[in-house]
């Protein structure tokens, strides 16, 4: 079955809502990218109206900014600490915004969402 995005077939108090239409096309949702630390994959996907939505599927480095002295420098992700997104993210790697990345430099935070933009970036965090 397909990953739909609609309203719930249900009222708040659990009674079954009357469907004034069936689903649409534009309800349907896709699989999450599911961003891991791996070798650079990039996939390309077309969005609603010919747009382009670029997916990092795996990534293995990072912009981080440093908040002390306002510097960025791209650095190699070692793993993943903490995911408050699903507790199970982190030991299969996977990455997501707000996430915290263990990097050479030290503790960096997601502040991107690889699976829409593409690209990683982060903030340094002490």
């Amino acid at each position: 079955m397909a990953i739909w995005q609609g309203d719930s077939l249900r009222k708040p108090t659990g009674a079954r809502s009357i469907r004034h239409q069936n689903k649409r096309n534009a309800e349907f949702g896709r699989i999450p990218s599911e961003t891991k630390i791996g070798d650079e994959i990039r996939k390309t996907i077309e969005t609603r109206g010919g747009n382009q939505k670029i997916r990092a599927t795996s990534a293995k480095k990072i912009n981080v900014v440093n908040p002390a002295d306002n510097t960025t420098q791209t650095v190699e992700m070692k793993t993943v600490l903490e995911n408050n997104a699903n507790a199970h993210f982190v030991r299969r790697n996977i990455i997501t915004k707000g996430a915290l990345i263990e990097t050479d430099i030290g503790t960096v935070k997601i502040t991107s969402r690889p699976g829409q933009d593409g690209i990683i970036n982060g903030i340094l965090t002490e």
